[in-house]
């Protein structure tokens, strides 16, 4: 039987969600001149499962994340839940939108795009440096 680190698990874990939300911005960005779009964003991930693995205080993970759902009340005053898939909400960090309705931006997106790449790049140097020590560790050098 093999178990998986949970620093391995982090990692996958934060790959999936690059690659997902890479998916989404490039959606921005085809549909930046479609008529009332609305740029969407990737739901953070929720780490609490791993943290909890690693300790809880009163049994429950050291780190929470709310979750917000639309109440009636809400949806009474126009609140509309997040459209898309599990995960995928509505970017709030818009810097404008356009009379037709769009609210993507090619430079948010692009600088975004350029995050991930960035995360990205780090997720693979600790995948990297994780297996030379469990190489090392083996003895079958790095």
């Amino acid at each position: 039987m093999t178990t998986t680190s949970p620093l391995m698990a982090g990692i996958h874990q934060q790959m999936k969600h690059l690659a997902q939300r890479q998916r989404v911005i490039a959606e921005n960005i085809a549909n930046s001149e479609t008529p009332r779009f609305k740029a969407q964003e990737v739901e953070t991930p929720d780490f609490s499962a791993l943290l909890a693995a690693q300790g809880t205080v009163n049994g429950k993970p050291r780190v929470g994340r709310p979750r917000i759902q639309i109440t009636s009340g809400m949806a009474a005053l126009g609140a509309t839940p997040p459209q898309g898939g599990m995960g995928i909400i509505a970017d709030t960090d818009i810097s404008e939108t356009k009379p037709d309705g769009n609210n993507v931006t090619i430079e948010d997106q692009l600088l975004k795009m350029g995050q991930v790449q960035a995360d990205f790049a780090a997720m693979t140097n600790l995948y990297r440096k994780q297996m030379g020590l469990l190489k090392a560790a083996i003895g079958r050098g790095v």
